[in-house]
């Protein structure tokens, strides 16, 4: 276990996602939502190859041990993702992304009580601070004005759909953690690229939309995108128990503030913000908190062989 280099590789592949999104939520108002994951789903096993081939494993870190964990992973991925991506059609990058934050507090109490990870009460008063600011930055959708037009509506629509895309996204994590124990991370990654794309290619029947050389490019760069963060986020795993790594899904606030405005020119709110802030100080307070808990275990480990009988 080495958590600052798994809160690192989570930090990096927020980033990554984070880009990724931007770059997916310019098509998603021309494209259906089944194409879109396909395609990032499809070129996403590209850099996961070269990736592979660079570390010389790209016939042995393909092997599994437990294809039924693979198709849950895949199943929970793939909802997550596809409902992620109808939320963005609906609300502006910074305000999807806020709603998803309730994934990672999900994943803290599916960790808790599914992988039996050890969660103290400074990490689970963290959470419960984290929630608060979540719940700041949606309260915009909480209110009786946006249901006004009935779920169907725009921006109710999109929360839902981000809500429950958070619920499938917290599981997925679960399922990734679990198969850690077992799996390499390439076949993690690869074997949910491709069970993603198959289950996206069906609905091809609903109608899809031949895209143009721009369109194209765009969909190749989304889906390399997400290949390099998938890749970032399965292998942090390895190195934090899920409960540690979680909270820094919020870093990706700061990137999608900065994202909206540069390419949508979507300014945040003063309530977004302040929930932001929030959540900001609760990850930071974390890295604090593991900081002095790795302090005191590196000391007992130090004194313990000179205890009599050590």
């Amino acid at each position: 276990m080495n958590p600052v280099l798994g809160i690192s590789l989570k930090v990096l592949s927020a980033i990554v996602f984070t880009m990724m999104s931007a770059v997916l939520k310019t098509l998603m108002d021309r494209y259906p939502v089944g194409e879109v994951v396909f395609f990032r789903s499809f070129f996403a096993i590209l850099p996961l190859c070269l990736w592979l081939g660079w570390n010389g494993e790209l016939i042995n870190g393909l092997r599994t041990k437990n294809v039924i964990g693979h198709f849950k992973r895949g199943f929970l991925g793939t909802g997550g993702m596809a409902l992620g991506f109808t939320a963005l059609s609906y609300l502006p990058l910074h305000d999807a992304i806020a709603i998803g934050y309730a994934s990672p507090l999900i994943l803290v109490v599916l960790a808790a009580i599914l992988l039996k990870e050890t969660v103290r009460a400074y990490r689970w008063t963290a959470v419960a601070v984290g929630f608060v600011g979540v719940l700041i930055m949606l309260s915009p959708y909480l209110s009786p004005k946006t249901f006004a037009g009935g779920m169907m509506a725009g921006p109710a629509l999109g929360a839902a759909c981000a809500l429950l895309g958070a619920i499938c996204s917290a599981g997925a994590m679960v399922q990734v953690r679990r198969l850690t124990g077992t799996e390499k991370t390439g076949a993690i990654v690869f074997y949910f690229f491709i069970l993603a794309s198959a289950l996206s290619f069906c609905t091809i029947v609903f109608g899809w939309k031949m895209p143009d050389a721009t369109d194209l490019a765009l969909f190749v760069l989304g889906g390399i995108l997400g290949g390099v963060g998938q890749i970032l986020m399965t292998e942090c795993y390895r190195y934090a128990d899920a409960s540690v790594i979680a909270p820094f899904e919020y870093t990706t606030m700061i990137w999608a503030l900065l994202l909206g405005w540069f390419m949508f020119g979507d300014l945040p709110t003063p309530t977004i913000l302040t929930g932001a802030t929030i959540v900001a100080a609760t990850g930071l307070f974390i890295v604090w908190r593991e900081r002095q808990l790795g302090i005191e275990r590196a000391k007992e480990l130090k004194v313990a062989p000179q205890k009599p009988g050590a």
